[in-house]
């Protein structure tokens, strides 16, 4: 089965906690109690996700966490990456060079489309549609998001 980690789904869930309240500035406990979240949890992804540039903190009495930047500019791909490193079904899907066998891989360059297509929809994918329950654009299916991808 592929899947993210749990970590990944849990900051997905932070995300969209703060991208819920976007004029203010959340504590910790506070986006812990609305996510249903461990605080030790909540702490360890926020520095995460700080770390990445997607979430700032402010000190003092009133601190606490906004994000960095609108939700409608923060991909799906923005939080998998800051959480998973760069999206990749297979090693020489990451990176050329990784694999000892890829200059006689028959199936490198299948796996590179599958990890763009995937990319793909997960760049495609805001952080303001996954706090508002769906996409505002048809999904497009992974063949169209394979060949634009290209």
């Amino acid at each position: 089965m592929l899947r993210v980690s749990r970590l990944t789904d849990y900051a997905t869930v932070v995300m969209t906690c703060i991208a819920a309240h976007p004029a203010d500035v959340l504590s910790t406990a506070q986006i812990a109690d609305e996510a249903r979240l461990e605080l030790p949890t909540v702490s360890k992804l926020l520095k995460l996700l700080g770390h990445a540039g997607l979430v700032e903190s402010f000190r003092g009495v009133n601190g606490g966490y906004r994000l960095a930047r609108p939700a409608e500019a923060i991909s799906l791909a923005d939080i998998v990456e800051a959480m998973e490193g760069p999206i990749g079904m297979t090693e020489c899907s990451v990176a050329q060079g990784q694999c000892d066998r890829q200059s006689q891989c028959g199936v490198s360059d299948s796996w590179r489309s599958v990890s763009g297509a995937i990319g793909g929809v997960l760049r495609a994918m805001t952080l303001a549609q996954m706090l508002a329950g769906r996409p505002t654009a048809p999904a497009k299916d992974a063949t169209q998001v394979a060949q634009a991808n290209a």
